[in-house]
């Protein structure tokens, strides 16, 4: 082709005008199959690049290898909504001279339209390109070998990076329709053996439980839903990626079928379980910012009523048109919740970071009821306690708290506790979960957190919430 943008990694960073000290970016939609980063990254480790920003949308066990890059000088920054595994445990215990800054998916979203997160070069890992650019998480040839529905968390990066790269092991013939990424916004295209493994894109925290405790507690929360005033037809929902938060939709769907009722639009990052639901006519849209599942992904690729959005659209707070502030049910996870119905969804029981923010506060912040499902203890480690240990979603975007001992109201929605009183739910205060939790564990002694601070937590609207501290 005349005009093909086909070239080398290195030639392509050549050709960026990167330089150090800058900012380069990358999405997670591979998850723990993702190859881009650390092919990326060492790339640029063996150009001599030095003190760049790392302005990924997420970080996981996959991402151990960027530990060199940051002891040798090539990584000195780094911007993200989540870590995991070794590369977490390291910065926990203060690798970083720079403290790692923490965003929610909407409040990156916004940061980079904004400027307050300018990219430089944004390095994005694509199913399927043509040589042009146009680009998206899935293919319709023959020889596809890594995909992933959604590119939703690269939208923003491919619309307002200074320059953009799109990586791909899978170049077809031009045009490359339907597109996620426009070759409008790309510079250049580099072909690779793999971008990313996709019987991994459904790891971490993704996970279906047959625990009694998760079940039960499922439960508790549809009847939540089914009792709270918004279980009507046209509601929408989304639901976390937990154990107990994935189960609600199995229990929501017999009421659903049960009483007639259809869901209009199911949002966030959609699952099987959704795209089973939609196919079964009892949602009718799925809004899919990121698919986490193969078949979620596949279906992506052949259902127009299931529709990739970027984080923008998806639950940015600046912009009156995302789809959270016409969300009415979120259920979701958490690490631990205090009495004040603050939660934390990043920094485990040890001290160490281990999850990610994701749309959390997005979502809890203006959906019309959220629903946070944890149970009592996790192991002898208690869940409901006198306060987190980071603030992540405060406790005025949080409605319901369901854990296996009971259920506990926002005082803020006394509509909602006298509806589910009055159907017969068991309803707690919030003290008294967290003075059960402690009869059964005692008082835990405090953890060893240091003076250096390894992370900064940002609310969606660019306000810093808390700071981590670290640990040992």
């Amino acid at each position: 082709m005349r005009n093909s943008k086909i070239s080398t990694l290195e030639e392509a960073i050549l050709r960026s005008g990167l330089k150090d000290g800058m900012t380069v970016s990358f999405h997670h939609h591979f998850r723990g199959g993702d190859k881009v980063v650390c092919m990326v990254m060492d790339k640029l480790a063996e150009m001599g690049f030095k003190n760049l920003h790392l302005a990924a949308s997420s970080l996981s066990d996959v991402h151990a290898p960027l530990i060199e890059h940051i002891k040798n000088g090539v990584i000195t920054r780094i911007s993200t909504s989540g870590l995991r595994g070794r590369l977490a445990e390291e910065i926990s215990r203060g690798l970083m001279d720079e403290p790692v800054i923490f965003r929610s998916h909407g409040g990156r979203g916004s940061a980079i339209a904004s400027g307050e997160l300018h990219i430089d070069v944004a390095f994005l890992g694509a199913s399927s390109s043509d040589e042009l650019g146009n680009a998206c998480g899935y293919s319709r040839s023959e020889n596809a070998k890594s995909i992933c529905g959604s590119l939703g968390y690269a939208l923003p990066d491919a619309r307002y990076a200074d320059h953009v790269v799109v990586i791909t092991d899978d170049l077809v013939e031009y045009p490359n329709m339907p597109k996620s990424i426009s070759a409008c916004d790309v510079e250049s295209v580099v072909v690779v053996d793999s971008v990313g493994d996709s019987s991994k894109i459904s790891a971490g925290a993704i996970r279906d439980s047959k625990n009694p405790r998760d079940i039960l507690i499922a439960k508790q929360a549809a009847k939540v839903v089914i009792n709270s005033g918004l279980f009507e037809d046209g509601f929408s929902i989304q639901t976390g990626t937990g154990g107990a938060s994935l189960a609600v939709v199995k229990y929501l769907r017999e009421s659903m079928l049960e009483k007639g009722i259809k869901a209009s639009f199911a949002l966030g990052g959609i699952t099987a379980h959704m795209v089973k639901l939609h196919e079964e006519g009892l949602i009718g849209r799925l809004v899919d910012v990121q698919s986490f599942d193969k078949v979620a992904a596949e279906s992506i690729k052949n259902d127009p009523f299931h529709q990739e959005v970027s984080s923008i659209e998806y639950a940015s707070g600046m912009h009156k048109g995302s789809a959270v502030h016409a969300l009415d049910i979120v259920i979701l996870s958490a690490l631990e919740v205090d009495t004040d119905f603050n939660v934390n969804v990043l920094v485990g029981s040890d001290g160490v970071i281990r999850g990610a923010i994701g749309g959390h506060q997005d979502t809890a912040a203006d959906s019309r009821l959220s629903i946070i499902v944890c149970p009592l203890l996790r192991g002898r480690i208690p869940c409901v306690v006198p306060r987190v240990t980071t603030l992540i979603t405060p406790g005025s975007s949080v409605d319901v708290v369901v854990t296996e001992y009971g259920i506990a109201v926002n005082p803020a929605r006394p509509e909602i506790k006298e509806r589910l009183e009055a159907a017969g739910l068991k309803i707690v205060d919030i003290q008294a979960l967290a003075a059960k939790a402690e009869s059964m564990t005692g008082t835990p002694d405090p953890l060893p957190f240091r003076d250096k601070v390894v992370g900064i937590m940002m609310n969606r609207d660019g306000r810093k919430l808390d700071e981590i501290h670290a640990i040992g």
